[in-house]
């Protein structure tokens, strides 16, 4: 697959970027902040699996942003009503890892995704809008920002969140820092998404091609009907357990060996 310029972010850019919504930042920070941007805009344009994109955007977040806890929540808009689903996060306590989701008017993450903007909260438990208390409770989770994931078209995908231990004031450059990289996120992610489909759709195209090129060879050998060509090889996938793909190189290959000359 080709992707176009506008996919490729150079360090230059992401200063740019950075100095827009930064003033005056200390070095680190800004390191920091330029290195977790460029990983995820590599993992752009590289040949990861979603859920491998996913792990590492929650790990360079939690990392450049100096949080116990990071969580990426997407948006099943299959599901009807669409609902918002955890799909990545870098922590091991079984119960935040277990499968959770939400309405996208539920909690702190339908907050997030619905108004598509930040939210920070000094202390989750004080919070009316955070409802799960006990889990807080269980981890030990004090303070949270959160921000959306959101595309050019201001279109959310999804909620990125952030969980300390320890109460902690989230400053308008750890807001700002956290919103771009789930911006570049939502890009790699929705790029990725893209790259599967279409791979998939090629895959399948393919398919296609070979199975109609087995059932010219049988409507040629047998002197049939492209239609009973074709029930031929479904009898032949159900009775042997295989898919029609099977059966079509299966045929093409005893084709072709038939064919070799001496």
């Amino acid at each position: 697959m080709t992707l176009s310029r506008n996919f490729f972010v150079d360090r230059g850019a992401l200063y740019l970027v950075y100095m827009e919504t930064m003033k005056n930042p200390p070095s680190d920070v800004y390191e920091g902040y330029i290195q977790a941007l460029t990983d995820i805009s590599r993992a752009i344009t590289s040949d990861l699996y979603i859920e491998d994109l996913l792990k590492l955007i929650v790990m360079v977040t939690a990392k450049v942003i100096s949080v116990e806890i990071c969580s990426l929540w997407l948006i099943n808009e299959e599901e009807k009503p669409p609902r918002i689903r955890l799909k990545a996060t870098q922590s091991i306590s079984p119960e935040y890892v277990k499968d959770r989701a939400l309405n996208l008017d539920e909690g702190v993450v339908g907050y997030v995704a619905g108004r598509k903007k930040p939210l920070v909260l000094k202390n989750v438990l004080k919070s009316r809008r955070f409802k799960e208390r006990e889990m807080a409770r269980t981890l030990g989770l004090v303070s949270m920002v959160g921000v959306p994931l959101q595309t050019k078209d201001e279109k959310v995908i999804g909620v990125l969140n952030c969980f300390t231990l320890e109460a902690r004031e989230f400053s308008d450059t750890d807001v700002n820092l956290l919103t771009a990289v789930a911006n570049q996120a939502a890009v790699a992610i929705l790029n990725t998404e893209l790259m599967v489909k279409t791979r998939v759709i090629q895959e399948e195209l393919a398919a296609r091609k070979k199975i109609e090129m087995a059932k010219e060879i049988l409507m040629h050998q047998r002197r049939i009907t492209g239609e009973k060509a074709y029930a031929w090889m479904r009898r032949q996938s159900m009775d042997s357990r295989k898919s029609l793909l099977e059966v079509a190189e299966a045929i093409m290959l005893s084709h072709e060996i038939l064919n070799i000359q001496p």
